[in-house]
């Protein structure tokens, strides 16, 4: 019982869910001015102390 109603609530919420993460993700990265902080972070392994 308990197998078949985990697999049911991951086939359901489970899939909004990561559906959802990855829209954030992908709306995160595109952001208005993350162009900038992501080219700046680039930079630090190449950066002299």
């Amino acid at each position: 019982m308990t197998y078949n109603f985990m697999r049911a609530f991951a086939d359901t919420w489970g899939l909004l869910a990561m559906a959802l993460f990855f829209v954030g993700c992908i709306t995160f990265a595109l952001r208005p001015g993350s162009r900038t902080r992501a080219d700046e972070a680039a930079q630090i392994p190449l950066k002299d102390d």
